[in-house]
C-alpha cells in the first residue's frame, strides 16, 4: 500500500532545497529579486532493497543527503550571485567533496573529544566514566559549534531560510494552501528536523562507544570512526521511530532536546523567505511525487 512521502529539505544560500522521493527542487532568489527554481532527480540507488534496510539506510540517507546538499549550494551560490549554473560536479569531485566533509566531521566530533578525554584518564579511569566524559566532551563541541557558527550573520540568514522550510512543511501536513498568509502563522521547529537527528547521533554514540575498548588510543580513534555508520544507522531509526509517533504524549519528550536546539539553527522568516520556501515545496508537488 502507498503512504505519503514525508518532505524535508535543507536551507541554501538565499534559497531552500526540498526533496520528495524521487526529485529535489531548489528555489533561489535571483538578484533581481525574481525567485528560480529547479529541479533535479534524485540518485537511484538509494533506493536499493538491501540499502534500505534498517540501521544501514540511516548512514546512506545521511551521505545522500551530503551529496544532494552540496549541488544544492553549489546552485544555489551561484545563482544568489547571478552567475549562470557552470558545469555539474564530476563524480570524483562530489566524492572529494563528501569525503572531505565526513572527515572534518570526524575530525571534530569524533577526533577531538576521544582525544581530550583520553589526556585525562590518570584522574577519570574506568571504561563506563571515560565514556561519559567523551560523550560529555562530544556534546559541549557540539554545542559550541553551532552556537558559533549561529553568531555569524550570513549564517543567520541561512537560519532563516531554515525556518521557512519548516512552516512550508507544516503548512502543506496541515493540508492548507500553499501561501505565505497560512505559512506564517505556523511554527519554524520541526520534530524531523536533520538538527535533531545530529544530537540524537552524539547522544547514541556515548552508549554505542561504551561497548568498545579504550586503549590503546589509536583503536580507540578508530573504533569510533568504523561505527560512526552504525551509529548513524541508529540514530535514524530513533528518529523515524518518534516521527510515528509524534502524536503520542507518552513520547513527547523524545523532541524536546532536538526542537530546543533549532532554536539556534532557525530564526522566523520574512515574507519573502517564506516565498522562497514554497516555491521550492511547490517545485516538488508539482513532479506529481504525492505517493511513493
Amino acid at each position: 500500500m502507498s503512504k505519503p512521502v514525508q518532505y524535508g529539505g535543507q536551507a541554501v544560500i538565499e534559497g531552500v532545497m526540498m526533496r520528495g522521493a524521487h526529485e529535489s527542487a531548489i528555489a533561489v532568489r535571483l538578484p533581481n529579486g525574481e525567485i528560480e527554481v529547479m529541479r533535479m532527480k534524485l540518485n537511484s540507488w538509494t533506493g536499493r532493497p538491501l540499502l534500505r534496510q534498517p540501521f544501514l539506510r540511516g548512514f546512506v540517507a545521511l551521505v545522500d543527503s551530503l551529496i544532494v546538499g552540496i549541488r544544492s549550494l553549489t546552485f544555489s551560490a551561484n545563482r544568489s550571485m547571478g552567475q549562470e549554473c557552470g558545469e555539474e560536479l564530476s563524480f570524483w569531485e562530489m566524492a572529494l567533496t563528501v569525503g572531505f566533509a565526513l572527515s572534518l566531521g570526524l575530525l571534530l566530533f569524533v577526533g577531538l573529544p576521544t582525544g581530550v578525554a583520553h589526556l585525562f584518564q590518570g584522574r577519570v579511569t574506568g571504561s563506563v566514566w571515560q565514556n561519559l566524559l567523551e560523550g560529555a566532551i562530544r556534546l559541549v563541541v557540539f554545542f559550541l559549534y553551532i552556537l558559533l557558527i549561529s553568531r555569524l550573520k550570513d549564517i543567520q540568514r541561512v537560519f532563516q531560510y531554515h525556518g521557512a522550510e519548516h512552516k512550508a512543511i507544516f503548512t502543506h501536513e496541515a493540508g492548507q494552501d500553499l501561501t505565505v498568509e497560512n505559512a506564517r502563522s505556523f511554527p519554524r521547529l520541526h520534530p524531523r528536523c536533520g538538527t535533531s537527528f545530529l544530537l540524537i547521533v552524539v547522544v547514541v554514540s556515548i552508549f554505542v562507544f561504551a561497548f568498545v575498548g579504550l586503549y590503546p588510543l589509536w583503536w580507540r580513534l578508530l573504533s569510533r570512526m568504523l561505527l560512526m555508520p552504525l551509529v548513524a544507522g541508529i540514530a535514524y531509526e530513533v528518529l523515524k521511530f518518534s516521527s510515528r509517533n509524534i502524536e503520542s504524549r507518552w513520547l513527547r519528550w523524545l523532541f524536546v532536546p532536538g526542537l530546543l536546539l533549532q532554536k539556534l539553527t532557525t530564526r522566523e522568516p520574512d515574507d519573502a523567505q517564506l516565498e522562497v520556501a514554497l516555491a521550492a515545496l511547490k517545485g516538488v508537488l508539482d513532479s506529481g511525487q504525492e505517493l511513493t
